[in-house]
């Protein structure tokens, strides 16, 4: 299962009452945070999220709403005696940001691996896998948990994030039975690992399984335009986490000319995506009751939330 929780909701600057759009994804005690704008790790205590349990930090962007937190999450971990590495991925420039932004913060107790996902010409970036730590998030052959990235349109390189969550194919008991297979080898099985029998026979995993099933998926995009690419890379999500500044449509000229989404643009990518549920976040700070939209944008996808800071939700199967 993946717990998703929205510690903050807000774009630009913090405001009394709504702290700066960040996501929680977690997984068996490991979490990965998307974003870490100015004041997120209290917007994460107040969530009731536990900072030492990030293993991967994923920046959409390089602007101050989204990246300006990050010393303060850094010196919170710190003082939560951690001293493992934290992987922290993001577009090119992530290395000089990191290093620019630690200046206030050059002695930590752990390392940082930094990743670039460079999707210049030529360049396709790996999938990553968010990191098994002290047994948190164990899986047979490595983490369950890969993320993906796409390239959004934001008047600095931004990138749109996939996390999904791999789900073992089902086990046959009948057909290890069949096999005379000893039940201590069924975790290994189930686990994609072949195994050989003491009477010498080796058994793939592929004759006692039943097939794949559906992966459980969290797709975010926030500081974009629309654009064709992102539906196709949301399909069939679980979640779809999607920007909404305003719900006003008098506000699209305005919100175009600064590569953001409206409520309605949100709701339509839901559709086109085969998205499950829609949550709407990062709202300009000028709107003040964003829920007011929620009829509206409903009337086009109608399992939209219009979110609020601590939203949350458990989605998959155990």
């Amino acid at each position: 299962m993946l717990d998703v929780c929205l510690p903050g909701t807000g774009g630009m600057m913090p405001l009394p009452n709504r702290w700066l759009t960040c996501c929680w994804i977690e997984h068996q005690g490991a979490a990965i945070l998307i974003d870490c704008g100015e004041g997120t790790q209290i917007a994460l205590k107040k969530a009731g999220c536990k900072p030492p349990r990030i293993e991967l930090l994923l920046i959409t962007h390089f602007h101050a709403d989204h990246c300006s937190g990050l010393p303060g999450i850094l010196l919170t971990l710190a003082n939560s005696a951690r001293t493992h590495p934290l992987t922290i991925a993001g577009p090119v420039g992530l290395k000089r940001i990191v290093a620019a932004l630690t200046v206030i913060a050059p002695q930590l107790p752990f390392e940082l691996n930094l990743t670039e996902l460079d999707f210049r010409e030529g360049n396709i970036p790996e999938t990553l896998h968010l990191p098994n730590v002290g047994g948190h998030g164990h899986h047979e052959g490595g983490s369950p948990v890969r993320i993906t990235a796409l390239p959004l349109r934001h008047r600095v390189p931004c990138l749109g994030y996939r996390v999904e969550l791999v789900r073992k194919p089902v086990f046959n008991p009948d057909k290890a039975r069949e096999l005379d297979i000893p039940v201590k080898h069924y975790k290994a099985l189930h686990g994609g690992q072949s195994v050989v029998l003491d009477d010498g026979r080796e058994i793939e995993p592929r004759q006692v399984l039943d097939g794949a099933r559906a992966s459980t998926c969290v797709c975010y995009f926030t500081d974009t335009k629309p654009i064709p690419q992102m539906a196709d890379f949301a399909k069939s999500a679980d979640l779809l986490i999607a920007e909404g500044m305003y719900y006003d449509e008098a506000m699209r000229d305005k919100i175009d000319d600064k590569y953001h989404m409206l409520f309605s643009d949100a709701a339509r990518l839901a559709n086109k995506s085969g998205a499950k549920r829609l949550w709407l976040t990062h709202y300009s700070p000028a709107l003040e009751r964003p829920w007011e939209g929620a009829k509206s944008v409903q009337r086009i996808f109608a399992n939209t939330t219009v979110s609020r800071d601590g939203e949350r939700i458990t989605i998959g199967e155990g």
